[in-house]
């Protein structure tokens, strides 16, 4: 599922993707803004985006490059092994796709206090089949467009995501939005604590497909672009996102793995 995020720390290992948030600052202590490309690679114990499985509980590498420019804009991709779209397969198709590549863009600026982001994400998940069903209705492509907005004031940042088409594969849900807020505090020698929550609406299904989503992460810089983190994440859909309920790819797979277990995922990652 950030969606260098070393202030949004909680999507580490949680995200397909994370955004850089700047805390504001006073005019004193900002140093001149620089033109600056910066490269990270990782692996984690599990994917998990927006609190579901993406490699049903298994390792994912990952990895990512950042473009930012003095005035504010952005560009970005970063990649991730997944495993649930191959699961979602049934008797009478496989299903394509292990790797999902998130193309990213956007403009940061600070007014009145808050630092403000505002973007465009496209998950692409390269080579994917899902929309070809024996009935042509049962998924939709997966590869999915969200624009987003995020406010970051002091320790806090809360940000809203809404798709410009269908979310995930799931037919029917162009318009589905997510919010989510996370808190980062700095507790000394290289941690940081980042609680989060979040909320995934999708559109125009029936109420059990949205959920909300909890998770914890400590994450330790190590240094020299070295950094190991730990969470815990939770959600409220273990009894209805779990199951083949066939119409979110997420939680239908062939081998009946709850993607909404809770889950502690270990990961490392590596800035340069």
């Amino acid at each position: 599922m950030k969606l260098k995020s070393k202030a949004f720390l909680v999507f580490l290992a949680t995200s397909s993707m994370a955004f850089a948030q700047t805390a504001p600052v006073t005019p004193t202590d900002t140093p001149a803004p620089e033109t600056t490309i910066a490269f990270n690679a990782g692996v984690v114990s599990q994917y998990r985006y927006r609190g579901l499985a993406q490699t049903k509980g298994q390792p994912a590498l990952q990895g990512g490059v950042d473009y930012t420019n003095a005035n504010g804009a952005y560009l970005g991709a970063w990649a991730s092994t997944i495993k649930w779209i191959q699961d979602a397969s049934q008797s009478d198709i496989t299903y394509r796709g292990s790797v999902e590549l998130d193309l990213y863009g956007g403009y940061k600026f600070e007014s009145n206090g808050i630092a403000y982001d505002l973007g465009y994400l496209r998950y692409e998940y390269l080579g994917n089949n899902l929309a070809n069903t024996t009935t042509k209705t049962q998924y939709a492509n997966a590869n999915t467009d969200e624009v987003y907005g995020a406010g970051t004031f002091g320790n806090y940042t809360l940000k809203y995501s809404q798709t410009l088409g269908n979310l995930f594969g799931t037919v029917n849900s162009k318009s589905s939005k997510y919010i989510d807020l996370t808190a980062n505090f700095d507790l000394g020698n290289g941690y940081v604590l980042s609680p989060h929550a979040g909320h995934q609406r999708v559109a125009n299904q029936t109420p059990s497909m949205s959920y909300s989503d909890l998770s914890l992460t400590l994450t330790k810089d190590l240094g020299d672009g070295l950094s190991i983190s730990a969470s815990a994440i939770t959600n409220n859909g273990r009894s209805n996102i779990g199951g083949t309920s066939g119409v979110n790819v997420f939680s239908s797979n062939k081998s009946s793995y709850n993607t909404a277990q809770d889950a502690l995922v270990i990961g490392a990652k590596y800035s340069f």
